[in-house]
């Protein structure tokens, strides 16, 4: 099975309603299907945390750095991505193409390991307000410890190749393509150097791609603090959002027609290679 069609098997399995409250059998569905697909390649942690009382879950997954990397007490990678979805949506481009990604570096990190320990995670309640990564990102300040990036799979498998398909924050359009066919990595201002080296071997893997550094947590640009980057942002942590920027292209975001057939899978395969490239530089 090539990569599309694995992206396209994860994406029937996880493509349906999905909220933690409103569609809890769909919720539980795709929690168990996260478990398996990371149970293949190593033990699984289901990491609490509670909200209102009600008790949610991230999954976890740790992968060990190469055997070439030695004990070098190398910080973490933690590349993460949301299953839940807003009411009433399948929520296929949100954020069932990032948590397919997921799956697949999941698969290809513990093949082919990189130098950093990886630590992939699968987020919940991050359209009720980021809670899952925010508990994730607090757990590390607490312990006092570092990482060297985190990466937040955001909707990655809309693409229009009509001119004027792509809107921007207000400044934005007189620097970027008007079209909406580029993968956007936006970061804060420490990841510039891993964005610049990102989006380079993206670009040589064959994906359009650009990025956008953001200064002062994205406070200055409110569209940019829409992900699980977030929290690691206000801790200070560097991170980048990996997006297909949302609204700003999709025009089925938070819509019931989010689904399956209106995504781009050959776009989709194109970010996961794309990605699967470029962090193997890291």
């Amino acid at each position: 099975m090539d990569l599309k069609e694995r992206l396209q098997g994860h994406l029937i399995q996880i493509v349906r309603d999905r909220n933690p409250y409103m569609a809890s059998a769909g919720h539980f569905y795709v929690q168990q299907y996260i478990r398996e697909q990371l149970g293949e390649w190593g033990t699984v942690e289901i990491d609490d945390f509670a909200v209102r009382g009600r008790i949610h879950h991230n999954f976890i997954l740790d992968l060990p750095p190469s055997e070439k990397a030695g004990k070098q007490g190398l910080l973490p990678i933690v590349i993460g991505a949301h299953y839940d979805s807003v009411p009433g949506t399948p929520g296929a481009d949100d954020n069932a193409t990032g948590l397919a990604v997921l799956l697949e570096l999941a698969r290809n990190l513990a093949l082919q390991p990189l130098k950093y320990p990886v630590q992939l995670v699968a987020f919940d309640m991050e359209e009720y307000g980021c809670w899952g990564s925010s508990h994730h990102a607090a757990k590390f300040k607490q312990q006092k410890q570092s990482i060297r990036l985190m990466i937040s799979l955001e909707m990655l498998g809309y693409c229009n190749n009509t001119p004027n398909s792509q809107k921007y924050p207000a400044g934005l359009k007189y620097f970027y393509p008007n079209c909406g066919n580029f993968i956007a990595l936006i970061g804060n201002l420490r990841t510039v150097p891993d964005m610049m080296n990102l989006s380079g071997k993206i670009r040589k893997s064959g994906q359009a791609c650009e990025w956008l550094p953001v200064p002062n947590r994205g406070l200055i640009v409110p569209d940019t603090r829409r992900s699980d980057h977030v929290p690691f942002w206000d801790n200070d942590y560097p991170a980048i959002m990996v997006t297909d920027t949302a609204n700003m292209r999709n025009p089925h975001y938070h819509q019931a027609s989010d689904k399956i057939e209106t995504l781009d899978l050959d776009f989709l395969a194109g970010v996961c290679r794309g990605l699967v490239e470029a962090i193997g530089y890291l």
